[in-house]
């Protein structure tokens, strides 16, 4: 199966540990297209989520040869499995690339005709989506079987943005969906739901998000797999042009600090509980 990787950045942990994971169960990329590190979108999206100075030290890490140890070279830790290279870390998506032998495209917008036509030139039968810009009609359309995503969350219950936060504040199981997208907001046909059963050893909506992350990554192999056997089927979710969508009010955007403070309220309470339980079990 050939299968082409969309990143937000050559830099993004995300994207080289997911082509990582393709290459271990045997499908290498056939190309990887990704946006430019200094991209505007992408670098105001690090900094609501960083902040300033957790974006600096990251860059530091990313771009400065021997700039602290190999432990401490990696933002999310949960991926360092997939991101170790001998003794060290692969730190751009261009290592990865090197080590498997796949190239890599970096571009302004990965909806320009330019990228397109560079998707079409791999003929990818599959795109797996770790980052980047709203993808349109014309890009979706590209793969032969489609474009797969990681949602943080459980579809259809919900969907959009903050949705660890969002599945805490509404009693829905965290979990991660794999679908394919389509031009709604997660609104795509299902593949896999997976329910993360470890959300109450999180100690912060932080250390969540990385989990997630992680596992969604861990994930897309088996998805993958069964795609290549033909053993998996989407499933269509609800018509969501029709009054009747009782799915529909479950489309979030950004989260209120507020909120964002009750869903780690919430996180901790599972905690808690998950203690007590132990303790007593």
């Amino acid at each position: 199966m050939r299968i082409v990787v969309l990143g937000s950045s050559v830099y993004s942990e995300t994207a080289c540990a997911m082509a990582v994971r393709l290459a271990e169960c045997g499908h290498v990329p056939v190309g990887a297209l990704v946006l430019s590190t200094l991209e505007r979108g992408t670098l105001l999206r690090k900094l609501a989520q960083w902040g300033v100075r957790d974006v600096t030290r990251y860059a530091r890490r990313k771009l400065i040869p021997n700039y602290g140890n190999a432990q401490g070279m990696v933002h999310n830790s949960y991926l360092r499995p997939l991101l170790k290279n001998g003794s060290g870390i692969f730190r751009s998506l261009r290592e990865v690339a090197a080590f498997y032998g796949f190239p890599v495209v970096v571009g302004k917008n990965q909806n320009a005709p330019d990228s397109i036509a560079r998707v079409r030139q791999w003929s990818p039968d599959l795109i797996v989506f770790t980052g980047g810009n709203i993808l349109r009609k014309a890009l979706l359309d590209v793969p032969r079987l489609g474009v797969l995503n990681v949602h943080l969350g459980l579809l259809p219950e919900i969907r959009g943005m903050s949705s660890p936060e969002w599945s805490l504040l509404k009693g829905v199981s965290v979990g991660v969906t794999i679908h394919y997208l389509d031009a709604g907001i997660d609104t795509g046909p299902i593949l896999q739901r997976y329910e993360f059963t470890d959300a109450a050893r999180c100690d912060s909506l932080t250390d969540l998000r990385n989990r997630l992350i992680a596992f969604g990554v861990e994930k897309i192999g088996e998805v993958v797999a069964s795609l290549d056997r033909g053993a998996i089927t989407a499933i269509l979710q609800a018509d969501h042009d029709t009054d009747n969508d009782t799915d529909k009010d479950n489309q979030f955007f950004v989260m209120h600090e507020w909120l964002r403070a009750r869903a780690a309220e919430r996180l901790a309470q599972s905690r808690i509980g998950a203690v007590a339980e132990r303790m007593h079990g």
